[in-house]
């Protein structure tokens, strides 16, 4: 025999209570004597009821569901951040969709009004830039959205991310100190804004305070996979460049690997700094240095700041910058 669906009229006929009775139990009102409560938890108990989640979310308006977008589910960075970001909003009792949009304008939009059509109450965004078609969407929706290691250089979209800026003129800097006057900066897209506007202006920053002059050869901008980096690693030699400083940390590994293929000794020939401090810059060798962003609370912090943005809490600053260190490891001297 098949299974019934137990409906909260099952519920409430058993328990002998209004169906009324049994809502504010479900929703844990507190206006419900204790002894009534206690029979129709029994009943929902007994029964095995599970409360429909759309048919709530329609009635008390709030789905209590966050939708998540995330460029390449299979990338440790974006991850990593996905963990800091599942655990909070489990913590507030937020079910999480998870859409993966291929870093593909088109389907990015796609993705986010399939996720605004499941009335979500909340978006987490992780991309590596805000494609106009996507800021539009945003700002027609009403749904409060948070920007999870993206960054929005309007400041219109909340965010939560390290220093770019800082962290990258701090990692040239490492490398400047240790002799070498010709750093290659490798990274993505320099149309994402976190490529040109944050990480290569840290880059020319740190050029400028050690008084060297900026050489538009030594910029590499490729895609951000294994084989791009170790293919470029001839094309970096070419240069002349002694080290370099790399956005992605598989592109990284790319650019290590291509050295050593090539029989260039790191580090004393060559030095690498990288950028995310995943569990890939442990598991090359050598072990490379990089910068360390706290990704899992990045994540966490993101899901905080939208739980805030849903029940309508005053933000003082939307716009948050965590703590970044650079671990030295065996890529640099």
């Amino acid at each position: 025999m098949e299974k019934q669906t137990i409906t909260i009229y099952d519920v409430a006929r058993e328990a002998d209570v209004s169906m009324a009775t049994v809502s504010r139990v479900v929703n844990g009102n507190p206006n419900v004597k204790p002894a009534t409560r206690k029979k129709v938890l029994e009943v929902i108990d007994r029964l095995d009821y599970r409360p429909n989640a759309v048919a709530r979310g329609l009635a008390s308006k709030k789905t209590t569901t966050v939708g998540v977008i995330i460029p390449d589910v299979s990338d440790i960075y974006f991850a990593s951040l996905a963990r800091g970001i599942d655990d909070v909003a489990t913590m507030y009792k937020y079910n999480i969709i998870l859409a993966n949009s291929d870093e593909n304008n088109q389907k990015e939009v796609q993705v986010l009004n399939t996720l605004l059509a499941k009335q979500v109450d909340g978006l987490i965004y992780m991309g590596h830039s805000i494609s106009d078609e996507i800021r539009a969407e945003f700002s027609r929706s009403k749904t409060p959205i948070v920007l999870a290691g993206s960054i929005d250089p309007d400041e219109q979209v909340g965010s939560v991310n390290i220093d770019y800026v800082a962290a990258v003129k701090d990692a040239t800097l490492k490398l400047i100190k240790n002799g070498h006057d010709k750093v290659a900066f490798v990274c993505g897209s320099l149309k994402f804004p976190i490529n040109s506007k944050y990480r290569l202006r840290g880059y020319k920053d740190a050029l400028n305070e050690a008084g060297i002059a900026y050489d538009e050869s030594l910029i590499f901008e490729t895609e951000y996979s294994y084989s791009a980096g170790e293919a470029l690693f001839s094309k970096i030699k070419a240069t002349g460049a002694t080290a370099a400083v790399v956005s992605d940390d598989e592109l990284a590994v790319g650019v290590l690997n291509g050295a050593v293929d090539a029989g260039v000794q790191i580090p004393a020939e060559f030095e690498v700094v990288t950028s995310n401090n995943t569990k890939l810059t442990e598991m090359v060798r050598p072990k490379m240095t990089s910068i360390s962003q706290p990704l899992y609370d990045m994540g966490a912090v993101a899901m905080r700041l939208l739980t805030k943005m849903m029940n309508k809490e005053d933000v003082d600053d939307k716009t948050i910058l965590l703590p970044y260190s650079i671990v030295a490891r065996e890529s640099t001297k």
